[in-house]
């Protein structure tokens, strides 16, 4: 799908997947929330009586990130009593948005803050955050995790790797380029959105002060372990040189200082719009599945049937889009299957090192006025 738009195929696994399986990026948000009840803290919302409206983009089936709303919206009602608080959960057309209501509105086993605080009223929006998602000057609030390394599309085809982290020199820089655009677009689009005054509070992956990004932080390198067996099965004829080729996640690692450089710079029309930064770092969270290995003894095949559904929850839809639209939904299912198959055998027989621990670069800003 070289160039393409991602709007149309990427989706996290649905029907309560998703969170389910991505118990790490819970911790990320659980263990940050101080960051977004600072950033509520400094923006002293005035009682009015209007609506505050908080948006979490990117936002899956939700279920992840109902914990640190929990908190944020108690502590938003307890400073606003007579303002009713909207929150738009917002991810592509192909998300399992009936999933996020079940899980917001407590129909499924999660914890969730509606009941506990009064006068909250959960909406979706399915519009891709590179867009404009709500009307100008209407956000107070809004949020994001794990998800603005997305972009719009990919530039080029990786040769010999599924990640821009591994490409050639001439394809990295094509992600980073195209990485940089889409996320001063995105920026530009927030900014259009916040009041002033309003607050951005974004958790992004990306790669630390040490080289460090998601599930490479000194031990087996997670996206050269998923090219090594998607070459494998090119190798052996299961998928196709194309297929191999056509397989590329959409997706841009940035540096700290490649996220912050629209924020600082005077002239970027990011700057110029009134978004400014007030908080940034980085932050190394471990991988729950290998920290439970690592400290109870479990068995090896079961921490690998374990680890692998973590990787598969987000990671899949980009297998599988690379895979020929000639094949019957049968055919790339067992394809599939056989792909994450492989990984978990790899890892039940040699688990040292297998961890995907979080890397993120925490960025808080601020809308001028």
């Amino acid at each position: 799908m070289t160039g393409g738009s991602t709007k149309g195929f990427m989706a996290m696994k649905g029907a309560g997947y998703y969170s389910g399986a991505t118990i790490g990026a819970k911790h990320v948000m659980d263990n940050a929330a101080e960051l977004v009840l600072g950033a509520v803290e400094r923006m002293a919302p005035a009682d009015d009586g209007s609506v505050f409206r908080a948006t979490d983009m990117g936002a899956a089936d939700g279920g992840t990130s109902l914990a640190m709303w929990g908190r944020v919206l108690a502590d938003v009602r307890e400073k606003v009593p007579s303002r009713p608080i909207e929150i738009v959960y917002t991810d592509l057309p192909r998300n399992d948005f009936s999933q996020t209501f079940q899980n917001a509105l407590g129909l499924t086993s999660e914890e969730t803050y509606v009941g506990k605080v009064p006068d909250v009223y959960v909406l979706a929006s399915a519009t891709s955050f590179h867009e404009g998602i709500l009307p100008p000057g209407t956000l107070d609030l809004g949020f994001s995790a794990t998800a603005s390394h997305y972009i719009a599309g990919v530039p080029c085809n990786i040769a010999d790797h599924v990640h821009m982290v591994g490409a050639a020199p001439g394809e990295r820089a094509a992600y980073e380029a195209r990485g940089a655009e889409d996320w001063e677009r995105m920026l530009l689009r927030r900014t259009e959105e916040l009041k002033p005054g309003g607050r951005l509070a974004l958790f992004n992956f990306g790669i630390d002060e040490e080289g460090r990004y998601l599930g490479n932080t000194g031990g087996v390198n997670m996206f050269d372990t998923f090219a090594l067996h998607w070459a494998a099965l090119r190798d052996e004829g299961v998928i196709t040189a194309e297929e191999f080729a056509a397989t590329n996640f959409p997706q841009c690692y940035r540096t700290e200082a490649q996220f912050v450089a629209p924020l600082l710079d005077e002239t970027s029309p990011v700057w110029r719009a009134g978004l400014r930064l007030e908080h940034v770092e980085s932050r190394v969270v471990r991988c729950p599945f290998e920290q439970n290995f690592t400290e109870t003894g479990q068995d090896p095949a079961d921490f690998a049937r374990d680890y692998i559904p973590t990787l598969r929850s987000w990671s899949e839809p980009t297998f599988v889009n690379g895979l020929s639209d000639e094949r019957t939904d049968e055919e790339k299912a067992a394809i599939i299957d056989e792909f994450y198959g492989r990984y978990e055998k790899m890892v039940a027989g040699n688990p040292q090192g297998h961890a995907m621990d979080y890397v993120h670069i925490y960025l808080v800003c601020r809308k001028e006025g």
